[in-house]
């Protein structure tokens, strides 16, 4: 998959969840094998919560799980991935 397509899927996937439907923004990452899907597949089991999973998630993005507010998390996430079209 081309990077930019990449970036628009998790985009997406983190505007889906921020409307409140958890599931599909599920399924937009969780078959994705790029650093930025196993971050927002993490935050989503965070969310969930379901923390076992989510730190498996975490420790295959390389990020350490947050203690702060989801809100924070999503933006630094949504940041990163604007990031991936410079």
């Amino acid at each position: 998959m081309k990077l930019m397509a990449t970036r628009e899927i998790l985009l997406e996937a983190l505007e889906t969840e921020k409307t409140g439907n958890w599931k599909k923004a599920h399924e937009m990452v969780q078959d994705l094998h790029h650093p930025y899907a196993y971050w927002i597949h993490a935050y989503l089991h965070r969310k969930e919560p379901d923390l076992y999973n989510a730190s498996y998630w975490y420790s295959r993005a390389k990020k350490t799980m947050p203690e702060y507010s989801f809100e924070r998390e999503w933006k630094e996430i949504w940041e990163e991935v604007k990031k991936l079209e410079e």
